[in-house]
């Protein structure tokens, strides 16, 4: 009982240190201005934030500027640069191997859980992050509109909400009684291509950012039939053509090479974890300019949890199959040329250790500036909101954060992120 209470202070208490609407006019004094990615940093700056947008970059001390009324941030010992994204977490579940939880869990500890990992998240640095597969119904939806309204503190969410999958497959809790079995499921296991298109309407209709499929069988469920193709071409085709036509980008789960093949075929946007990827699948995912969304801390974070009990045997062989390949595939699509960015699966792994994943990106062969770009103005061309975050600039988002030295050096340096602001809002 002590874990639980611990947990929900923690939540209550980011409810409560969320703080009131941005200042209306901040002014951040910044030693070492990192505008993106590409660039080098600067030197010295001032940022002017107003209702939450960046308003004008100076460079040189905030000397000159009256505003009487404003807030004034002292970074003049810092290097300020954009808020990072996270393309693949899961906010509303903690690691472990409890997935039957939700059999008995309400949907407002779920809440809870997602309200407190929302702040961790944001103070680890990511200021923007798309959420792909909820505990329980409504509770990122309802999480994105507290972050945004500043009642919770936390980062911008674009979720995908509940994640369809095939009867039975990954994505669909299964090998219990039955009515243990239904009480599990999500609502959004389908068969044939008019049911799957049917579930892809649902999510819109209940508030989706996008669509999340689990194309292939995964490392974490109790099957152990494999990591090859779930979804029928037929099956796949009628999700991706019925998300396209209502706005929503589609980002598929998916291992094995000929279910990634598959995937990309289809035309989903990006691919998760992309383990077994070889290069016939590498060369449709780069015809048809689908992304690759590595999640390397996952296959770390759950690694490190081997031999301890929290996995069941099954997973545990999945995951030791998995290890090898993990440290490898990453590199091979980077060289192959297969877009590549920015995503944790964090919530497989503990929530705050999200940077962690640039240290693995470059153990690949990426560089730091390459790493940093997949985690900014990458991964915010994934989100199509390349014109508002991913970047410090006059009319984009005031998501900003402060670390000490010069990640282009040393990405590991964004392992300890000191200051954060998103949407002119202060984490602490």
């Amino acid at each position: 009982m002590t874990r639980y209470f611990t947990i929900l202070f923690s939540a209550l208490a980011a409810l409560l240190m969320a703080g009131p609407a941005a200042a209306q006019v901040q002014i951040i004094q910044v030693g070492n201005l990192l505008t993106d990615a590409m660039s080098d940093p600067s030197g010295p700056a001032t940022i002017i934030v107003r209702d939450g947008k960046i308003a004008e970059i100076r460079r040189g001390p905030a000397s000159a500027i009256n505003e009487p009324d404003a807030q004034f941030i002292d970074l003049s010992d810092k290097t300020v640069l954009p808020g990072l994204i996270d393309l693949h977490t899961h906010l509303s579940g903690d690691p472990g191997g409890d997935y039957w939880r939700a059999a008995i869990d309400p949907p407002e500890w779920y809440t809870l859980i997602a309200a407190k990992n929302a702040r961790i998240t944001a103070r680890a640095g990511f200021t923007t992050v798309r959420d792909l597969g909820s505990r329980t119904d409504q509770v990122t939806q309802s999480l994105r509109r507290a972050t945004a309204d500043g009642v919770v503190a936390g980062p911008r969410i674009v979720t995908s909400a509940r994640t369809i999958a095939i009867v039975g497959g990954h994505g669909d809790t299964s090998g219990f009684r039955e009515d243990v079995n239904h009480v599990l499921g999500s609502g959004y296991t389908c068969t044939g291509p008019v049911e799957c298109s049917q579930k892809v309407r649902k999510a819109s209709k209940n508030g989706a950012d996008l669509i999340k499929i689990t194309a292939t069988g995964g490392v974490l469920s109790q099957q152990g039939r494999g990591l090859e193709a779930h979804f029928t071409d037929e099956e796949m085709k009628a999700i991706v053509d019925t998300a396209h036509v209502l706005g929503l980008r589609v980002a598929a789960h998916a291992h094995g090479a000929r279910g990634i093949e598959a995937a990309a075929r289809a035309g989903v946007d990006t691919i998760e974890h992309g383990t077994y990827l070889d290069k016939q699948a590498a060369d449709v995912m780069k015809a048809n300019g689908t992304v690759l969304i590595p999640t390397l801390m996952a296959f770390k974070g759950i690694s490190e949890r081997l031999g301890q009990g929290v996995y069941t045997p099954v997973v545990e062989e999945k995951i030791r199959a998995v290890a090898d390949t993990a440290k490898v595939f990453m590199g091979r699509a980077y060289r192959w040329g297969v877009p590549i960015a920015f995503g944790t699966d964090a919530g497989v792994f503990t929530h705050g250790r999200n940077a962690g994943e640039f240290a693995l990106m470059v153990g690949q062969g990426l560089s730091n500036r390459e790493a940093i770009a997949s985690a900014t103005t990458g991964a915010a061309k994934v989100l199509n909101m390349e014109n508002q975050i991913g970047r410090i600039a006059v009319g984009y988002s005031a998501d900003l954060i402060a670390v000490d030295g010069n990640p282009l050096d040393d990405v590991q340096i964004l392992e300890k992120v000191d200051w954060v602001m998103v949407r002119g809002r202060v984490i602490d």
